[in-house]
């Protein structure tokens, strides 16, 4: 591994992340607001850190990125720039410990929304808009917008996409890794900007229209109301974050090729149809299973759909409080953190398309039990899917899975309930934020232990790098010459 290139790519991500403090600092001081100082301080030390780190390896920045390169600087830069983006919380008058300052910053970052917050009411507005600037950076990825303009990354750019944004089949949007990244952010910045301008139709106000618009399309979940959006008590603002929350899960190629005129590709998309089929059978028991908790049939189906959209793109708003409805429902929503959104979508969770593909390799083996000799191939769009591809998906459960064992155990030791270890693992490592038991959708984080939050900063991080991006660096393999 080249260190002194992933240095020098590290310092270049610090440096732009740097810049989007200048919003939460802007508004700060416009606000003349308290955090003025933590703002400008954590600012200026994650500009210049980054751009001493830059010019102290500016010699390896010519020099091609290869594959092991860049999941290296994936990890190390997602490490720093949460270690920066902690310091606002530290430095404020919030005076959060810095575990509690790095596992909220993590949570922002990994778009998990976790918080160890409470009254958010009472921050001030640049922090407010710093925890919601920190899930818009990391819901499309800071390194792809690194990649959309630092050409100097050149052909090996590719490395870092993969890396940053896994996909079983990375399409090439248009033939530059470039102009692909590019396209990605104009696209995601598009469908902010309009679901801020709908948001501020209503009586939600331009500040929270904004956070809001910000965590929704990044599918964080972060809120600047301790209640979360059932705070607003509002069905259009639901119905709005509902449709951008799904739109978030949905794999930004095919809004790319809707954009181009090719709208038919949603309907050609199984794994589109799947996401599509899931949601609705999910808010369909729901809403069957939650009748007696609301007095109409509209109500139910309005707050079923939004957690159930919420919790399926990993996003973690809440309008209800899911611990109160029935555990059936409680356990579809547990199930749905898994499934996760889309490939190329900004949601967590194991992905859908890995989900039907164990569905349609489950199919075939039982299928061959019946026909022994016949000869079938596993399809996706019409398209053979390889052994090699499959078989990296059961990796990534088995690793998916045994982590969740590991950490709810360790967890459960330093004596976490096991509902409430269990569940804050499994929405750790789905990215979604709110959990069950003491972590529940109206309760945070601020309980676990110190020692059980590193393990769910772990998670989130594994989680949100698709878990090889993060083991890899500790087999010693990796850093053999």
């Amino acid at each position: 591994m080249n260190t002194a290139l992933v240095l020098n790519l590290t310092g270049v991500v610090l440096f732009f992340s740097s810049l989007f403090m200048l919003m939460p600092l802007l508004t700060s001081v416009i606000q003349k607001g308290p955090d003025l100082s933590a703002l400008g301080t954590a600012f200026s030390l994650s500009f210049f850190c980054g751009l001493i780190i830059y010019y102290i390896t500016k010699s390896q920045n010519k020099v091609e990125l290869k594959h092991r390169d860049g999941f290296a600087v994936v990890t190390i830069s997602w490490l720093a720039m949460t270690f920066f983006g902690c310091l606002p919380y530290m430095l404020s008058d919030t005076s959060l410990s810095f575990t509690n300052a790095y596992f909220e910053a993590m949570a922002g970052f990994t778009t998990t929304g976790a918080s160890v917050m409470s009254d958010l009411e009472r921050l001030p507005q640049g922090i407010l808009l710093w925890r919601s600037m920190t899930q818009w950076m990391g819901g499309m990825g800071i390194i792809v917008f690194s990649l959309a303009i630092l050409p100097m990354l050149g052909a090996g750019g590719m490395q870092l996409f993969k890396a940053e944004v896994p996909d079983i089949r990375v399409e090439k949007l248009k033939p530059r890794i470039l102009d692909m990244a590019k396209s990605l952010w104009y696209i995601y910045a598009g469908l902010t900007v309009a679901l801020i301008i709908l948001l501020s139709i209503t009586g939600m106000g331009l500040f929270d229209a904004v956070c809001h618009s910000l965590t929704t399309m990044a599918t964080g979940g972060f809120s600047t109301k301790t209640a979360s959006v059932a705070y607003f008590q509002d069905t259009y603002a639901d119905i709005v974050i509902t449709i951008f929350m799904f739109l978030a899960g949905t794999s930004f190629s095919l809004h790319f090729f809707a954009l181009r005129g090719n709208v038919f590709n949603y309907a050609k998309s199984s794994e589109f149809r799947f996401y599509c089929t899931t949601v609705l059978i999910a808010i369909t028991v729901i809403t069957v299973n939650t009748m007696s908790e609301h007095s109409t049939l509209s109500g139910a189906i309005r707050y079923a759909s939004f957690q159930v959209v919420s919790i399926i793109t990993t996003t973690g708003f809440a309008t209800a409080d899911y611990e109160l409805w029935p555990v059936l429902s409680q356990m579809i929503l547990i199930c749905l953190m898994l499934f996760g959104g889309m490939v190329g979508s900004t949601g967590g969770g194991m992905k859908q398309v890995r989900i039907l593909l164990m569905l349609k390799q489950a199919y075939r083996e039982m299928y061959h039990l019946i026909h022994p000799r016949a000869v079938s191939a596993l399809k996706l769009d019409d398209r053979n899917v390889p052994k090699e591809t499959l078989g990296g998906i059961w990796g990534f459960l088995f690793l998916f899975i045994l982590i969740i064992v590991v950490a709810s155990l360790l967890l459960s030791a330093m004596g976490v309930d096991m509902i409430t270890a269990t569940s804050t693992v499994i929405s750790a490592m789905a990215n979604v934020g709110p959990a069950l038991g003491d972590a529940g959708p109206t309760e945070n984080y601020e309980t676990i232990p110190v020692a059980g939050k590193w393990v769910l900063i772990f998670c989130m991080l594994a989680g949100r790098l698709e878990i090889y991006t993060v083991i890899l660096l500790f087999m010693p393999m990796f850093w053999e010459k």
